[in-house]
């Protein structure tokens, strides 16, 4: 058996994701308690004039408090979330991807830990909201990290860069003599004349 350079790379990327992910998930807990102990469900108190506000909202639904009846529904696809990020982590090389996926990771797992834990029973937990931007829905760190890592993932796959680290070639690769390219059927004709 041979060792490579790349052996000890997936190690201490799969570390990043979850130092990512755990960093998400207390930050996010410690947020949510600090709200809890500080405001009143509903108070709302100026950040940044209007623009930015800290108000107290229980979220038992999904995005923007649709579907509140269905909590189960989103806990059961949020552990999935979870496990899928996990596991698809082992493959990551790049650290650019190890954050990204720490961090949505760390925002699904974030919201789950409400679902599981918060009142009014398990698994129909409510998210614990408090941040307010202008007209848009009041959201939290872990909403912050979901949509963060979202947009990274837009990136990273627009830049062509995989899991492993390495990048999309330009080209596809030819199988045997197809899809030549106008370069090399220019100067095959060039040579038979």
């Amino acid at each position: 058996m041979t060792t490579t350079d790349q052996t000890g790379v997936r190690p201490r990327r799969y570390l990043l994701l979850l130092l990512v992910a755990i960093t998400a998930i207390v930050v996010d807990f410690l947020t949510k308690e600090w709200v809890l102990a500080t405001f009143h469900q509903g108070e709302r108190v100026d950040v940044i004039g209007s623009l930015l506000q800290f108000t107290l909202v229980y979220n038992t639904g999904a995005a923007f408090s649709m579907g509140t009846d269905f909590t189960w529904v989103f806990t059961c696809i949020a552990s999935v979330v979870v496990i899928a990020i996990a596991y698809m982590g082992l493959r990551v090389r790049s650290g650019w991807w190890g954050l990204t996926l720490g961090l949505m990771m760390g925002g699904a797992a974030g919201n789950l830990l409400d679902r599981f834990f918060r009142d009014p029973a398990p698994f129909h937990g409510a998210v614990v909201d408090f941040i307010s931007v202008g007209n848009f829905p009041v959201f939290n760190i872990a909403d912050s990290c979901v949509v963060v890592g979202a947009c990274l993932v837009v990136v990273l796959t627009f830049k062509g860069l995989n899991l492993d680290g390495s990048f999309v070639e330009d080209e596809p690769a030819k199988k045997d003599g197809e899809g030549a390219g106008p370069d090399e059927d220019d100067t095959t004709e060039g040579k038979g004349q």
